[in-house]
């Protein structure tokens, strides 16, 4: 007979995880090696080797044992070397009703078509949300603005509301329950799984007649225009929610609800961190020496902004609260002007002469420039 393998290997966790960490490692075995998931050959068999060690790590009376004699703690009736040991299988009634009912039930990401436990597929479910992505203008975003939008979806059939036919009664074959029990001998004894009823498809309910307008399947495709209200100020990446529009529910539930996520394209003139604009303001070399006056265009409109005499490429001029207005912060943004100096490709020989006689002067004198020269020599 091979030998077992360690109970942790099997579970892929460390001999020092918590409970938590036991039991979520337990959940990722049982969805992946499940029989009714997995059609693999050695899938039972590692569906049951799961079983067996979370049964045993999660008993912390069972888990002190195995930690102090391993595999010889159950196998032996005396005990193994310390005594005190079990006869036969020691976990033969362990209950994963709890936890296979998480598993399957949808709560942790499970398999919608399948139940276990107390839990059932018959109640109504409030169907999945979806994604939708928009791409708006800089502008749009800063301003706010007002999108139509084509949408394909569900809708639960008024005809039927949402049944799928008419002249209901309870299922004969699971009851009412819309699951069937199934039954299957391991090592570990029998274990009692749920299973989605083939007759009524887990609703619990038959009918004597199909809905003629969804054809028994409780829902009908809709195509509708929907406006959507961006509001001023939204930034890349956010979301807009837009209740019941998402995918339609089961066992009449309700929608679930529809997310624009937002992205914005990029302005060839304007930059956004967070509520703050920035742009790189072009400048001549005499606009830094002499100073001057530019117009700018900000999010409220046009600001004329002073360039101060002596100003340096590089520096960043900031004009308050003419940034985003978003409703969202308590603080409007502010505007802020890069300077960058533009050098010319081509002077007139009138230039070059001015540039020249201002080569000539006491520029030489300035305090950066006998620095660098001092350093230099």
């Amino acid at each position: 007979m091979a030998s077992k393998r360690d109970y942790y290997e099997v579970l892929g966790v460390s001999k020092d995880a918590s409970e938590d960490e036991i039991k979520s490692a337990f959940r990722k075995k049982a969805k992946e090696f499940h029989p009714d998931i997995n059609k693999s050959p050695d899938a039972p068999e590692k569906f049951k080797e799961a079983q067996e060690a979370y049964a045993c790590l999660s008993d912390p009376d069972n888990r002190r044992k195995y930690d102090q004699y391993g595999h010889a703690a159950f196998e032996n009736p005396y005990g193994g070397a310390g005594g005190g040991g079990f006869q036969g299988n020691p976990f033969g009634n362990f209950d994963f009703g709890d936890i296979f009912d998480d598993i399957f039930s949808g709560g942790f990401g499970g398999f919608g078509g399948f139940s276990s436990g107390r839990g059932t597929s018959s109640r109504a479910r409030k169907g999945a949300d979806t994604l939708y992505g928009m791409k708006i203008d800089f502008m749009e975003a800063v301003k706010g603005c007002k999108k139509d939008i084509e949408l394909e979806y569900y809708e639960k059939c008024e005809d039927c509301d949402g049944t799928g036919g008419h002249g209901e009664s309870t299922c004969s074959e699971c009851g009412g329950t819309g699951s069937v029990i199934r039954q299957t001998n391991t090592i570990l004894g029998t274990i009692q799984t749920r299973t989605t009823c083939s007759e009524c498809g887990g609703k619990g309910k038959t009918y004597k007649t199909k809905c003629s307008t969804c054809k028994g399947q409780g829902k009908v495709k809709v195509n509708k225009t929907i406006t959507i209200d961006i509001p001023a100020g939204i930034d890349e990446g956010e979301q807009l929610r837009v209740p019941g529009k998402g995918e339609v529910g089961s066992n009449g539930g309700p929608n679930g609800d529809l997310y624009i996520e937002i992205r914005i394209k990029e302005h060839e003139l304007y930059k956004r961190k967070g509520n703050d604009i920035y742009i790189e303001l072009p400048v001549t070399i005499t606009d830094l020496c002499l100073g001057c006056k530019k117009n700018i265009v900000t999010m409220d409109g046009e600001v004329e902004l002073k360039i101060k005499e002596g100003s340096q490429p590089g520096d960043i001029l900031r004009i308050k609260g003419k940034g985003i207005n978003n409703p969202d912060s308590w603080k409007k943004g502010d505007f802020y002007c890069i300077l960058k100096l533009i050098i010319p490709t081509s002077l007139s020989r009138k230039q070059k002469s001015l540039l020249e006689e201002l080569e000539e002067t006491d520029l030489e004198d300035e305090a950066e420039i006998k620095r660098f020269n001092k350093l230099n020599k």
